[in-house]
């Protein structure tokens, strides 16, 4: 929905409210209906809002075939294929710890917007990001000694992580459908369009069955994430990204984890031990750090021979 009036400040409230909560309606999407299928109606119906909205308000869907290339990778980073390693880990660890692992995503914003936006990395950055990642084995260090390398813990790590970069791909491709001029909604509105059908084409190639969980819970959960998490989260966090940038936008991934996490203590009776807790502190405290030295103005470059950028 058009989020281009609210102010910085209510944009990052809403989004830790949603996605701080959104962690643990995943969990209850896992048991009967496989994951792919699980997000083919999520995307499916959110994207169905979408057009719905579109036509209501007479925004033109019509672009380019270019962009419509960067629309579909998009959705296949952001819309597709980062939930389902997503839905995936949360077999294996509680919804809490996917979004702590999430919460690297600044992290990887800062390389790949130097990689791929030719923006340039400040040193400053690589003390707190090896502090966060020191955190983050911390969390998962207990399990992976009890249980070893290849248990279900780490699985979930591993998952989570490749979620995570992906994810944040997605937000480089977020800042060229900007440098288009695709604006946020009438991108989403396509991007969960391609995002519904990728990971129809997914279940299906996998031999996954279209069937559906008659729980209460199920459904719940699935019309709060299609409305809630998709349509109205991804508005106001790729609102964020186009009007302050990706590393700026993701503060937010420093906030919403303690939401998670909170949830997961009390609905998932999440066990906290002294290792894991220092963990979280670390994690959260080099996200911050990073976050506030990207928000320095970088020095002005001294001028080089050749073309412009």
């Amino acid at each position: 929905m058009p989020a281009r009036g609210i102010p910085v400040w209510a944009l990052y409230a809403i989004t830790v409210a949603i996605w701080g909560s959104s962690w643990y309606g995943i969990k209850e999407q896992l048991g009967l209906v496989a994951p792919t299928v699980s997000l083919a109606y999520r995307f499916g119906l959110a994207a169905a809002i979408l057009w719905v909205f579109c036509t209501v308000t007479r925004r033109s869907l019509r672009f380019p075939a270019s962009s419509h290339l960067w629309m579909a990778l998009q959705a296949l980073c952001l819309f597709c294929g980062n939930y389902i390693l997503f839905y995936y880990a949360g077999f294996h660890v509680v919804s809490g710890l996917l979004a702590l692992c999430f919460s690297t995503i600044p992290l990887m914003n800062v390389f790949n917007a130097a990689f791929f936006l030719k923006e340039p990395v400040d040193r400053k950055v690589i003390l707190p990001s090896l502090v966060s990642l020191a955190g983050l084995v911390l969390v998962f260090l207990p399990e992976f000694m009890e249980k070893g390398l290849g248990s279900s813990p780490a699985v979930g790590f591993v998952l989570s992580m490749i979620a995570t970069y992906l994810a944040s791909l997605g937000n480089v491709l977020s800042v060229k459908l900007k440098k288009v001029a695709v604006p946020v909604v009438e991108a989403n509105t396509w991007g969960m369009t391609y995002g519904a059908l990728f990971c129809a084409g997914f279940a299906l190639v996998s031999g996954a069955t279209f069937n559906y969980d008659p729980r209460t819970a199920y459904t719940v959960s699935l019309v709060l994430l299609a409305v809630f998490a998709s349509v109205i989260g991804f508005g106001t966090y790729l609102t964020l990204v186009q009007k302050i940038g990706a590393g700026r936008a993701a503060f937010s991934s420093v906030l919403f984890p303690l939401v998670a996490l909170s949830i997961s203590t009390v609905l998932e009776d999440h066990h906290w031990t002294p290792l894991a807790v220092a963990g979280v502190v670390l994690v959260l405290s080099g996200n911050l750090i990073l976050l506030l030295r990207r928000r320095a103005p970088a020095p002005v470059p001294r001028l080089q021979k050749g073309p412009a950028q």
